[in-house]
């Protein structure tokens, strides 16, 4: 079972609110909201069950009790590497490897990143509900974020429907780039496959990515850059760098040029975002893995040198 306690001091400026306004203010979604209502002493008052419509008063104390008594049981648990960089009650955030699925799915159901957060959490006794905030491809290596409760979970997908949640990744791509650029070309699926993306003028759906040159390998003719998106389609930097005559290579759908790597050298480098609880800015970084490294030491030269 799953259990977080959460208590609130009301203030003068809450007092007034029922329950339900004062518990949406603080980022709880109308299913959570039912899933309280329907849990015993879920929401209390000096040890009493509190309703929903209760009118708050200043210097009450209301306390909150996230109760789930179900765990992904259909995910097993698998030692597997699992580099976490940080983690409290509420999130977990980790620096995954490349070639990692992050969901279990047909041909992967043990070697995936859900098997080894599973693995870690049954190591410490603990149930587990696998909630990805963000999402990265197989291929793609770096940050994301795991909410350890349904309330975290809430909170921080609406930070993401919200663009919110700033994600800064690093990428290799082919060719010598401009400084920097911004490519606002609508996405859309291929037709006929469920999985390739195309640049499409008359039905994509718009979608906005900022780049900056950070260096060039002049011998490789590879530039590394950083990258930032305004929306979030499914292989967006990939289609727009593709779009632009500079594909990511080794990227197996866009660009499969193994030469210099076998797998798409993307890099989920930073993330900023507020706490779904404390309120706090959180920033984490994640090295360049090693094999995005050495595509650019070796006879790289600053955009000011190119």
């Amino acid at each position: 079972m799953i259990k977080r306690s959460l208590s609130y001091l009301i203030s003068s400026a809450d007092a007034g609110r029922t329950i339900e306004e004062f518990l949406r203010t603080r980022g709880y979604s109308h299913r959570l909201i039912v899933h309280l209502r329907n849990t015993s002493l879920g929401l209390t008052i000096k040890g009493e069950t509190a309703y929903t419509t209760h009118i708050l008063k200043e210097k009450e104390l209301l306390c909150v009790t996230l109760i789930e008594e179900e765990s992904s049981e259909h995910i097993i648990p698998s030692p597997l590497p699992l580099s976490i960089i940080y983690e409290d009650e509420d999130i977990l955030v980790i620096n995954k490897a490349p070639g990692v699925p992050i969901h279990p799915s047909q041909g992967h159901f043990e070697h995936t990143l859900a098997n080894a957060v599973a693995w870690y959490y049954q190591s410490k006794g603990e149930p587990i509900v696998y909630r990805a905030i963000n999402r990265l491809d197989r291929d793609t290596s770096g940050l994301l974020i795991i909410a350890k409760h349904m309330l975290s979970a809430c909170i921080l997908s609406d930070q993401m429907v919200k663009r919110q949640i700033r994600r800064e990744y690093r990428a290799v791509v082919c060719g010598n780039l401009p400084p920097e650029g911004t490519i606002t070309v609508p996405i859309a699926r291929v037709p006929g496959s469920t999985i390739m993306r195309q640049t499409d003028f008359e039905n994509g759906e718009y979608a906005c990515t900022h780049f900056t040159k950070l260096s060039y390998n002049s011998k490789n003719d590879l530039s590394y850059i950083s990258l930032r998106l305004d929306t979030g389609r499914t292989h967006q930097i990939r289609v727009h760098m593709t779009h632009i005559g500079h594909p990511l290579p080794g990227d197996f759908l866009y660009h499969p040029d193994y030469r210099f790597i076998n797998r798409q050298p993307l890099h989920s480098f930073r993330l900023d975002f507020i706490h779904p609880l404390t309120k706090e800015p959180m920033t984490f970084f994640a090295p360049l893995p090693d094999d995005m490294a050495s595509l650019i030491s070796e006879g790289a030269q600053t955009p000011a040198s190119v």
